[in-house]
């Protein structure tokens, strides 16, 4: 198995020469890095205006590994070949490493970059990748593996003190500044006379950082002294805080981690990085904030992959149900607003967003019959995405990561009343659609009041939460919440709500029996099916069939016109195309392919008649374009001519196995929106996705804000 490793930006409050003489000063050796026994400089090149030096070296590692396996190999040390390629031009040091030692049996691989902060030239930053592939080494490779994994984080945490120890040590020896490097033409226009008053700043390290540039490099293989240590940055507003290396990519920095989502471990912050990385390939301009992104790889404790599919699937519910809007003029309905007895009052001592519901009091029956099951799946739904603005709100104003919201529940009233089926049903719903698109986002779930009914509930209900989850909870029955371990652990005793035997007034509705007159007769004993979470949304959903792809026509009047795209593959690989009819085509389908046999599963609709012929009946004119499952695509295309277009997706078989089984299913799943733009209305495509509402996620607004630097400048929205 391969392990990566993908670091945030690192960043030093200090000039780069400052950054590079602190480096340079490692070598020969260091007292800090004593597994580093001493290197070899095999090939060294230094261009003749002095603006670039590049150095590769042979290194020497102690081998710190147990006795009896160091005895198997026979080998005291370790080689690895290093290169550094220092461009005091462009003020970057470029480093890469492999090793050499036992090289068909274990491939390292590792790529550093020291550069110029892109906001604040007076600082540096730093970023790394490695990689660690244990093909096979004597039966050993699970011990070979902890060792390194081991033996990687301790060098990392160690090597974010070295630079900034030597930094120190330059500061105490009276050099604070060295001039950046310029060119000989331009040194001797600036400065014909010599000057000695500049020069004088920098004697100390001057003549040093000309002799030693060469030896600008790391121990790449032993991942030693890597990772610079930075001051933390004054960050200040905005809650996310990131670099901002080149127009396309936004970079995480590790201040901003610890301020913001906390302590994480080195592999933690891999994942996190690459997991971000992965989305702003597939998701461009739409990918989560940092912390919604964290708490799936929580939830999926830090696997990748499983953190990568659980999240994509949620981005694109929220995207079809027009998740993203629910607060915008949220007013729930006069029934719910009267008698769902929930609500938000203050925070528990870590400052986390507190929301009660009185449980016991609420008339289940009466409001499912009221207002039906979805109203009150999407009034959950809202209080979900209330609890996320205000987490990131106290993170803000606390000063700490404030990523959950706690909830008390009070089951004072409980009876068998509430063991109503239905009932059950859609609270079960309500779990799996929460614990599938929010998670990590209760705290902790403090159950108060618990009657001996309780339990039967519980039997039922606690096999559909989530293990981590179920963790959370905490149940009292009786009056165990007013003692010692109670409420007062978790919450000041100030906030205690009245009704819970506190001092503080809480204005979460009371609850009751709803009136049988507010009963709506169409609602009774509707399934959910009948009843669509998002019934007006942009989106369409469609099956993609081996043999039967699913088309769109869309009718251009005028060449100049601009087609746009905006989907999601749910489940499976797909090929899009766009095509132009060369004859008038028939606005009826060619064909309907309905999946499952049923009218509640969509199927696809064919256009294309499998004897038209590419260049004869039809045109390509957006060539196929292999989409993978979990991408999201957005796209246009500025018609020529006027005419029949049809948008094509078809499954794709991206691994063909040896032999077929004759019922396997080979579907795939599209969650799509097209629409037509006039020539007038088109400035983009991006443009003209935002002109038709598409789904652009209101979860990455914080993230295009984080187009902050640390240093506070703005930039523009991904």
């Amino acid at each position: 198995m391969v392990h990566t490793y993908q670091s945030p930006v690192r960043v030093y409050k200090y000039p780069f020469e400052l950054v590079m003489a602190a480096y340079e000063k490692r070598f020969p050796t260091c007292k800090m890095i004593p597994v580093f026994l001493g290197s070899d400089i095999t090939h060294e090149f230094e261009s003749e205006d002095g603006a670039e030096h590049i150095v590769e070296r042979r290194c020497r590692l102690n081998v710190d590994a147990p006795y009896l396996l160091r005895k198997i190999v026979g080998v005291e040390y370790l080689i690895f070949i290093q290169k550094n390629h220092l461009n005091r031009r462009n003020r970057t040091l470029d480093i890469t490493a492999h090793n050499e030692s036992f090289a068909s049996r274990i491939a390292i691989h590792e790529h550093c970059t020291y550069s110029v902060h892109p906001d604040n030239p007076e600082w540096t930053c730093f970023e790394q990748d490695a990689s660690l592939d244990i093909k096979h080494f004597f039966g050993f490779e699970s011990t070979v593996e902890k060792i390194a994994m081991k033996q990687y984080t301790h060098n990392i945490k160690k090597g974010k003190e070295v630079i900034e120890y030597y930094i120190n040590e330059l500061i105490s020896e009276g050099v604070t500044y060295i001039p950046p490097w310029v060119g000989p033409t331009a040194e001797k226009e600036e400065n014909p006379s010599q000057d000695s008053g500049l020069r004088s700043r920098s004697d100390s390290v001057g003549s040093q950082h000309s002799r030693h540039s060469m030896v600008l490099g790391a121990t790449a293989a032993t991942m030693l002294s890597k990772t610079p240590s930075t001051a933390p940055p004054e960050v200040a507003g905005d809650p996310q805080v990131t670099i901002k290396t080149d127009q396309s990519t936004d970079k995480i920095d590790d201040d901003y981690i610890a301020r913001f989502l906390g302590h994480l471990t080195m592999m933690e912050e891999s994942q996190l990085v690459q997991l971000r990385g992965c989305l702003q390939k597939t998701h461009k301009g739409k990918i989560p904030k940092d912390a919604h992104i964290l708490r799936f790889l929580k939830a999926r404790e830090f696997n990748l992959e499983k953190a990568r599919e659980m999240l994509v699937h949620s981005l694109a519910w929220r995207k079809l149900h027009n998740i993203d809007r629910i607060l915008e003029g949220h007013q729930p309905p006069e029934v719910l607003e009267k008698y769902y007895p929930g609500g938000w009052h203050y925070c528990d001592k870590e400052g986390r967003p507190l929301y009660i519901i009185k449980l016991g009091q609420m008339d289940v029956k009466g409001l499912m019959r009221s207002v039906g099951e979805e109203l009150i799946l999407r009034h959950v739904l809202a209080v979900n995405e209330e609890g996320l603005k205000r987490a990131e709100e106290a993170t803000r104003k606390r000063g700490h990561p404030v990523s959950a919201c706690t909830c008390i529940v009070d089951l004072e009233g409980l009876s068998m009343r509430h063991l109503w089926r239905p009932g059950i049903r859609a609270l079960l719903r309500i779990i799996e659609t929460v614990e599938a698109n929010y998670p990590e986002t209760m705290g902790r779930l403090l159950i108060v009041r618990a009657p001996r009914v309780f339990p039967v509930l519980w039997t039922l209900v606690s096999p559909f939460i989530d293990e981590n989850t179920r963790n959370k909870f905490m149940i009292y029955a009786g009056k165990d919440y007013l003692g010692s371990g109670g409420l007062v652990e978790f919450m000041d005793k100030q906030y205690i709500p009245d009704f819970l035997g506190g001092d503080c007034y809480c204005d979460v509705p009371e609850g009751g029996l709803v009136p049988k007159s507010l009963y709506q007769e169409d609602l009774v004993d509707k399934s959910p099916e009948e009843q669509p979470l998002s019934y007006d949304s942009l989106y369409q959903t469609a099956a993609v069939v081996k043999e039967f792809p699913h088309e769109v026509l869309v009718e251009v009047p005028e060449r100049g016109s601009v087609v746009t795209w905006d989907f999601d593959i749910l489940k499976g690989d797909v090929t899009f195309t766009v095509f132009r009819c060369r004859q008038t085509r028939p606005s009826i389908p060619l064909h309907q392919h309905h999946v499952g046999g049923t009218t509640t599963c969509v199927g696809s609709v064919q256009y294309i008649d499998k004897n038209m012929v590419v260049g004869r009946d039809i045109s390509i004119v957006e060539p196929p374009n292999i989409c993978r499952d979990g991408d999201s695509v957005q796209g246009s295309h500025v018609t020529s001519q006027a005419g029949s277009y049809i948008l094509q997706w078809k499954h794709f078989e991206s691994t063909k196995p040896s032999f077929d089984f004759p019922l396997t299913s080979h579907k795939s799943k599209v969650m799509y929106h097209t629409e037509l733009l006039p020539s007038a209305a088109f400035r983009g495509s991006m443009t003209s996705l935002q002109s038709c509402q598409s789904g652009f996620s209101s979860l990455s607004a914080g993230t295009a804000a984080s187009s902050q630097s640390i240093a506070g400048s703005s930039c523009p929205s991904r």
